[in-house]
């Protein structure tokens, strides 16, 4: 699998944990280098302080792009938002996945572990790695989020 970023990063809560650990493995065996920011068990943790790990890291541009997963995907998205410059969607299908970076330059994908299923998960974060964002008329509205 190709994908259009080299330095990608993922973390999770308890709840995402495993189907983080399912990404992480795909990616690697996939030849794709991942760095990952936690946890590093299921055990109860707060998924705004790994939201905050991925979305500093994409902001210091030491990651290109990451992926958070919790148990719906909207509380690590709402977490990481709060950082400037990061654009995190929680994202379900393949057309919201498509669409996160065509239009949006997403540079975080959430995922829903209680809503996604494996396989689902592992294809939407192969699109999202893929798409290029469309620029153009959507940069001038990326510039004013």
């Amino acid at each position: 699998m190709k994908t259009l970023f080299k330095k990608i990063c993922i973390a999770s809560d308890h709840a995402g944990y495993k189907l983080k650990e399912n990404i992480k493995n795909f990616l690697i065996s996939k030849n794709i280098s991942i760095i990952d920011l936690g946890p590093e068990n299921d055990n109860s943790v707060d998924y705004p302080d790994f939201a905050k790990r991925v979305s500093n890291r994409i902001k210091s541009k030491r990651s290109d792009i990451g992926i958070l997963v919790c148990g719906s995907g909207t509380g690590m998205a709402i977490s990481a938002n709060k950082t400037k410059n990061i654009r995190a969607a929680v994202c379900y299908n393949l057309t919201s996945t498509r669409l996160s970076r065509l239009h949006n330059n997403a540079n975080i994908i959430a995922l829903g572990s209680r809503l996604t299923k494996k396989d689902t998960a592992l294809k939407l974060v192969s699109v999202f790695l893929k798409t290029k964002f469309e620029g153009g008329r959507h940069q001038r509205r990326v510039k004013k989020i």
